[in-house]
């Protein structure tokens, strides 16, 4: 069944849960009190408290209240109680699934707090609504599948509750930190935060404890430790019993389903998969009601049976669509399609498969072109702001200047010369270097571009057209990989990874699988390092084509990423014929071509070194065994850098 979603959704619960657990002797107790109170900052007070407590049950009298209390806090211009009615309406929005207008809210919301901080910055309350806003929208992208955001709003929260020693957000942080690891495939990063988490709830007795436990228990579920998965599951729900907590039991309930379909329980996990859609749908949660649809569905289809199979799966498909939960609709879309083919509707299934696949084209994008879009604004948002900054400071220091211009004309007169000459040399010496690595890195694409129409054109005439075809989709995937990050300074790894696996299957198709190859990335590298687009590439090339190729026999590169003593160690090896024979066939060869990507590699690599002021070395060696050649190794070992 899909855990991916769920793993996302419990970081939702792990938000709410520091909002509180609505009782109605509360409700009920803060009814009277609002009739009878005179003050009204007080009554603004109690209806967003009567907003916190109805989330959990109601969130359409969530809203209502949260309404209210803004309506009488912008008659009375009471920011603080604007600020708290905001995040009301968040909380509400999440719940409904309106994640653009939750995300809404909760700007407005932290606007006001930062406005508040800054005529009372150590005020505790001030800075506790603040990092809320952070957290929640660490959510809602977390739900969202942006991690990068997510993990910066769940960072900046983490900070602020610590300046005021918020344990028992600290440890929601740590565990909200886990999930977006987890949601990473870093199991190990994961079970680091989550533990830190469970450490300090079970010092301070916090009641989110068995939502820390359920994820933990999901880990091990993953990593195929059962025994473990059962006794912290087994934990979870005794402790869900003691508290209001619908949707960690609901959710809960979700992954004792998973469990007992590994199992082979399936009565079991039927019941449990039953139990969890009662009680999302008894919070008119639909993001998780759909999940659970979902996986009745699916255990149904794999019975056979149909009929039950197929109401599920559209409802679900129903839900993912309304609430527009894209990764949802993906696994929905394909579930209806299995079911309509499964019973003998060609048509309807074939319809569905087509939505399947738009979904599935959505996703894979999606996240790249968020990320694109919004380092390009931020990079325009930056560098604007920094003419600003330069400009008042500029103004500023004239105005002092003239000032003291009395007293000190002659010197300073000097002085301001001076200035400006050493500032203006290391100016342009810095844009010098800048434009230089730009000239670099455009030289690379015309030539990595011309390198893989050659292989085309060799291709198609050594091979029939279906090949042919097949090979230009996948150099029209590589090449919209490569356009997309051709304007970054940096790129993701997990990219690099991407266009790197697209170039070498190209090449396997070209010479006819005349190597095999393995791209690996240890734990240490984490997803948000980053590194230069299209400096790995040349060398696999050089790895094929000087290597490989010529080599007798079958042969295998190795693509290596990992950390190493505070930096990015790429390695690229090969079990070709190696440097020296390689260079003598070149000397002995008609063809008077110029290889200029190693060049302009080491060339961007000092550029690099010089702008950033930190270490960048290449070292390509020779390998021998028994003094034979064994083949080449290139070592690049590069500063750590990260995608901001």
């Amino acid at each position: 069944m899909k855990t991916a979603s769920k793993i996302v959704l419990y970081s939702f619960i792990l938000f709410i849960g520091h909002l509180g657990w609505s009782q109605q002797t509360t409700i009920d107790s803060l009814k009277r009190v609002y009739k009878v109170t005179k003050i009204d900052t007080a009554k603004v007070g109690i209806l967003n408290k009567l907003a916190s407590e109805f989330k959990e049950i109601n969130p359409d009298s969530t809203s209502f209240y949260a309404n209210k209390a803004l309506q009488l806090s912008a008659k009375l211009n009471y920011s603080f109680g604007q600020a708290n009615g905001e995040v009301n309406l968040g909380n509400a929005s999440i719940i409904l699934g309106n994640y653009d207008v939750a995300k809404t809210h909760f700007k407005k919301a932290s606007s006001i707090f930062k406005s508040l901080l800054k005529s009372d910055e150590e005020n505790k309350t001030f800075i506790y609504g603040l990092a809320r806003c952070y957290s929640s929208l660490g959510v809602i992208f977390s739900q969202e599948g942006n991690y990068y955001e997510s993990l910066d709003n769940y960072q900046s929260g983490l900070e602020l509750y610590k300046k005021i020693n918020q344990k028992n957000s600290i440890s929601k942080s740590y565990n909200n930190i886990g999930i977006v690891y987890k949601s990473r495939s870093n199991n190990a990063k994961a079970l680091e935060y989550f533990n830190k988490a469970l450490k300090m709830q079970e010092e301070i007795g916090e009641q989110t404890m068995p939502v820390t436990l359920t994820n933990i228990g999901v880990i091990y579920f993953e990593d195929n430790k059962l025994p473990q998965a059962y006794s912290y599951y087994t934990k979870a729900e005794k402790l869900f019993k003691t508290i209001e907590n619908t949707r960690g039991l609901a959710l809960l309930q979700n992954y004792w389903g998973d469990y007992y379909i590994k199992t082979k329980a399936v009565a079991k996990a039927e019941t449990h998969y039953k139990r969890a859609l009662d009680l999302y749908e008894s919070m008119q949660n639909k993001f998780g009601a759909s999940l659970a649809l979902y996986n009745l569905g699916i255990l149904y289809f794999e019975q056979n049976e149909y009929e039950h199979a197929m109401p599920l799966a559209t409802k679900s498909l129903d839900y993912a669509k309304e609430i527009g939960v894209l990764d949802q609709t993906y696994h929905s879309e394909k579930l209806v399609s299995d079911i309509y083919g499964a019973q003998n509707q060609p048509a309807l299934s074939l319809q569905h498969y087509k939505n399947y696949i738009i979904a599935r084209d959505s996703l894979n994008t999606m996240e790249s072109t968020k990320k694109f879009d919004r380092a390009e604004m931020d990079f325009e948002f930056q560098k604007k702001e920094a003419l600003f900054q330069e400009k008042n400071k500029r103004e500023h220091l004239l105005l002092i200047f003239s000032i003291v211009g009395s007293l000190l004309f002659v010197g300073l007169i000097f002085v301001l010369i001076n200035r400006h000459q050493v500032k203006r040399r290391l100016t342009l010496q810095k844009e010098v270097a800048e434009y230089e690595q730009k000239a670099l890195h455009l030289q690379m694409n015309p030539h990595f571009v011309f390198n893989c129409l050659g292989s085309i054109s060799s291709f198609i005439v050594q091979n029939g057209t279906d090949s042919a075809l097949k090979y230009l989709s996948k150099f029209s995937k590589l090449m919209r990989l490569t356009l997309e990050y051709s304007k970054d300074a940096l790129i993701p790894i997990d990219k690099e990874i991407e266009s790197l696996q697209n170039y070498l299957e190209l090449e396997q198709l070209r010479f006819h699988d005349k190597f095999d190859f393995k791209i690996q990335s240890s734990e240490s590298v984490e997803f948000n390092m980053g590194l230069p687009p299209l400096l790995i590439q040349p060398f696999v090339e050089n790895a094929i084509l000087h290597g490989l190729v010529p080599k007798e026999g079958s042969g295998m590169i190795v693509v290596d990423f990992d950390v190493q003593n505070d930096q990015l160690v790429c390695t690229i090896w090969d079990n070709g014929i190696g440097i020296t024979k390689s260079a003598a066939i070149k000397e002995n060869s008609m063809k008077a071509h110029k290889s200029m990507a190693l060049e302009i590699t080491k060339k961007r690599l000092e550029i690099m070194e010089a702008t950033i002021s930190k270490s960048a070395q290449i070292e390509i060696k020779e390998l021998e065994e028994n003094n034979i050649v064994t083949g080449t190794r290139v070592t690049l070992r590069l500063p750590k850098q990260y995608i901001q």
